[in-house]
């Protein structure tokens, strides 16, 4: 088996709208595809003995087991490796399920489709499925316990912490979009100008001098004692006189700790002595150079969270420890700790390992203990100083002992310090009572608190402390998302777009969009280039200045990652034309169709789907939509239309010269055609379907109709608005027009708009793309050769694994196909065509450059065009 292309999905895709993280991978079975499960000696055994976790696979069957039936009695590998993929994932901890694989047009080459959790993880599960699936095939032995640790040890690299992950849980639950920024822990909540961002638990609304002061142990303390809040007594030094001084201040027995530390490094506590006092400002000063001296409190350690100023949870922290039993050793004891599914690496479970250090051996020591010391049975031995998660501690949930003098307590030392999410370290003997009276002190203030105690405590109810973080980052009413169009089509995609920014920029809107030339922000050029797919649409969704994205959405993008947006408000297909067929296995329009119902079917269930009414795929596709629908003709008297308004449904139509939306019996003339510039007096009727698909989406929208209106008046066929879409340039004695038109519909709607064109000649300037079927560019030049009296072949880009000449005599074939008298000849480079087209044009002559470099036509001309001036 081999595997030929391995793609990550991202968002809505062909395979399925609603699981958005897949991983497409396009398997050759090669000799394979003549064996099938049942007819390979001893592979259902072999595999059931290495995976009997398989077992829980229904598959088709439906029933558990039910995919072993169909590995008994013959399934092919493409199958077999799908779900070896997704259980290798769900051994390893990561919770998959989903599966798909289907034979692509080649035989024997499978899509094969399965959900991930983790992106890298799922990657490595692809091509680690395809290695155990042929081991089983061959009989040869397969490490399974290797893979397994590998993708754990992948999927804790890159997934998200504990704290990261509820929160972003939570905002899934309240449909808010995340978007990780880094590969840590930074996440965009939202889109353009209603994003909030986090990183852990720091908010985009925590005060930077807050975390500093908290960070800050001595002035947290100074400013709790000014406001009358009991802190241990002690102070900090760098040097051994300054800690004897402390000590004559403070007295025996003490804490040491990092002034900056965090998680607990480079903490001693109940000291009794000098030696060890000077041993523990050592350790300390590995982390910090000044060092804190306090007085030790007795007690337990409970950690209060704060969040927006109220107190959410409380748990009481219980050091890392083992209980023993008469008869295995200290060490043997935390080796079976260890061994607890929840405990890993540092944050990547809810509880972590321990670690046997110098705090570990200090504590043993004094108790009389090694690591090889035998304890009586249920006595409690301790192996760290602190009781942080982070060195192996657990928790406790005792949020609802909580004193009500103490949680106004709490409260008000978030408030002292500044933290919209505080977590203040308190020792006491307990939280019922107030510590005030009960002797308890506050340890410190931090910021970034981790919320694993709180989520999945050892005892006690779970407490769901992402929700108050979302709750006050979008308190009730304020939205976190921005409206999204998007458009999709083979033609017209670019200058729908541009057409709905500029209507969306004349409300007043900053608006961000994507087109084939580049990426915008309020109408500023950012990126340069084809920017039509997911990386370029969420560009736009992370500008913080958006407040509405337009969305120009192509078919390769959406097969390479899928959609780069969960779901929009309004969609619109201009048309389904033969254009890209037979690449990426889509090979008829039904295909196609397929691939740009992805758009529209990720319309919100209150959005709006923009349906070209004239194009029979685009009607396919309405009937399987679950949003609201209106459609665009240029036929007011089509029977599609007449029944879509009997079903009372919104249309807008080219009706007695006027751009006109309709409902029912009643209808709003928005503009005169020819008042429109875009439509070229209505001679470009393609042009009139691109500003019907604006103009209705527009009206759905909410936009009023004067400036819709307006919007279609000022809006013009410019290298400015449109660059390369029906820029008319006018010599004294000759025109010049660019067009990107590209494939057989493009050029069948310029063909239709020069036949309103009076000309003494008409010179075209084309070319052919590599990657097109023989038939699309021998259509081209069929169609070239009925519109054009003179053409001109050039071809230096787009050869796409072509060569110039296949691509010159496929144009060749077609142009010599028509029964009509045209000239033609070959200038390989477009520039040099252009001067040549300019050099041979005669009075009352009209050239057409159809061009894919737009920006180099475009300023060739312009120059010619200053001259002649």
């Amino acid at each position: 088996m081999i595997i030929e292309k391995t793609s990550v999905l991202r968002g809505p895709n062909i395979w399925s709208k609603t699981r958005v993280k897949l991983i497409q991978m396009r398997l050759n079975l090669e000799e394979l595809e003549q064996s099938p499960t049942d007819v390979i000696d001893g592979f259902s055994d072999r595999l059931q003995a290495l995976l009997p976790s398989l077992y829980s696979h229904r598959c088709s069957e439906g029933t558990p087991g039910g995919f072993f039936s169909r590995v008994s009695t013959g399934t092919w590998m493409g199958h077999v490796v799908e779900h070896i993929a997704i259980e290798i994932q769900s051994l390893a901890g990561m919770q998959t399920g989903f599966g798909r694989t289907r034979e692509t047009s080649v035989s024997g080459t499978y899509h094969v489709v399965f959900d991930y959790e983790e992106e890298n993880a799922g990657l490595f599960a692809a091509s680690a499925a395809v290695e155990i699936g042929q081991a089983l095939v061959d009989g040869v032995p397969y490490d399974l316990d290797v893979t397994i640790q590998k993708m754990k040890e992948m999927y804790q690299r890159f997934t998200l912490g504990p704290s990261t992950l509820s929160i972003v849980k939570e905002a899934e639950i309240r449909n808010i979009p995340w978007t990780r920024l880094d590969n840590q822990s930074l996440i965009q909540l939202g889109y353009g100008v209603n994003q909030m961002r986090i990183q852990a638990t720091i908010t985009c609304k925590t005060s930077h001098i807050a975390v500093g002061l908290a960070c800050d142990k001595e002035k947290t303390k100074l400013m709790l004692k000014q406001s009358a809040i009991p802190v241990a007594e002690g102070g900090v030094c760098i040097n051994q006189n300054q800690l004897k001084q402390l000590i004559k201040k403070i007295g025996y027995p003490l804490v040491l700790k990092p002034l900056d530390g965090n998680q607990g490094k480079g903490v001693s506590i109940n000291i009794l002595d000098f030696d060890s006092a000077s041993q523990g400002l050592i350790h300390a000063q590995q982390y910090s150079e000044r060092v804190i001296v306090e007085q030790f409190i007795t007690g337990y350690d409970f950690r209060i969270l704060v969040i927006n100023n109220k107190v959410v949870a409380a748990s009481k922290r219980v050091p890392a420890h083992i209980v023993g039993d008469g008869v295995r050793t200290i060490e043997k004891l935390i080796e079976l700790t260890n061994k607890d599914s929840l405990r890993g690496k540092g944050h990547e479970n809810l509880l972590t390992k321990i670690e046997v250090d110098r705090d570990t051996l200090n504590l043993l020591s004094k108790r009389g203990l090694q690591l090889d010391s035998i304890v009586e049975d249920a006595v409690i031995v301790d192996l760290k100083s602190t009781a942080n998660l982070s060195t192996g501690g657990t928790a406790l949930d005792v949020t609802d002992q909580i004193h009500p003098e103490n949680m106004l307590l709490a409260e008000r030392i978030a408030r002292v310090i500044g933290l919209d999410i505080c977590g203040i370290d308190i020792m006491a003997v307990n939280l019922t009572t107030p510590i005030k009276e009960n002797g308890g002190m506050i340890l410190e203030v931090n910021a970034a608190p981790g919320f694993r105690m709180h989520l999945a405590p050892s005892e006690g109810m779970p407490r769901n402390v992402a929700a108050p973080v979302l709750d006050m980052l979008y308190p009730q009413g304020k939205e976190s998302r921005i409206p999204i169009l998007a458009v999709t089509g083979t033609n017209g995609k670019t200058t729908t777009t541009r057409l709905l920014a500029h209507i969306a920029k004349g409300h007043g809107l900053k608006v961000g969009f994507t087109t084939s030339d580049g990426i915008y922000i309020d109408h500023q050029l950012m990126e340069k280039g084809d920017t039509t797919g997911p990386i370029s649409a969420q560009y736009v969704l992370r500008d913080p200045t958006v407040e509405l994205a337009i969305l120009e959405t192509a078919r390769g993008g959406i097969l390479r990652a899928g959609l780069g947006f969960t779901s929009c408000d309004i969609a619109i297909i201009t048309n389904i034309k033969e254009d890209h067929l037979d690449l990426d296995d889509i090979h008829t329009l039904s295909d196609l169709a397929k691939v740009k119902a992805v758009v529209v079917e990720s319309v919100k269930s209150e959005g709006w789907a923009i349906l070209n009414a004239d194009d029979p795929y685009c009607m396919k596709i309405s009937a399987t939509l679950h949003c609201q629908v209106a459609y665009f003709s240029l036929d007011e008297n089509s029977p599609i239309i007449e029944a879509c308004l009997k079903r009372g449904e919104i249309v807008a139509v080219y009706e007695n010269g006027y751009i006109t939306i309709k409902k029912e019996n009643w209808k709003i003339r928005i503009e005169k055609v020819r008042h429109v510039p875009l439509t070229m007096q209505g001679k470009a009727k393609f042009m009139v379907q691109n500003v019907l698909a604006a103009t209705l989406a527009s009206y759905v929208y909410g936009f009023e109709l004067a400036h819709i209106r307006i919007s279609l008046q000022s809006f013009l066929p410019s290298v400015t608005q449109t660059p390369g879409r029906m820029n008319v340039f006018e010599f004294k004695k000759f025109k010049i027009m660019v067009d990107f038109a590209h494939n057989p519909a493009g050029y069948l709607a310029i063909e239709d708009y020069l036949t309103f064109i009076e000309a003494s000649r008409k010179i075209g300037i084309i070319a052919g793309v590599g990657d097109r079927r023989d038939e699309d560019i021998i259509q081209c030049g069929k169609i070239a050769a009925r519109m054009f009296d003179h053409i001109i072949i050039r071809q230096e880009t787009n050869l796409r694994g072509r060569t110039e000449e296949e691509i010159i005599q496929l144009l060749l074939i077609g142009i010599t196909s028509v029964d009509k008298q045209v000239t033609y000849q070959v200038i390989p480079k477009e520039i040099e065509a252009i001067k040549h087209a300019i050099s041979i044009a005669k009075e009352g002559n009209y050239i057409v450059a159809l061009s894919d470099v737009v920006s180099n036509a475009l300023n060739l001309i312009q120059s010619y065009l200053e001259n002649d001036q």
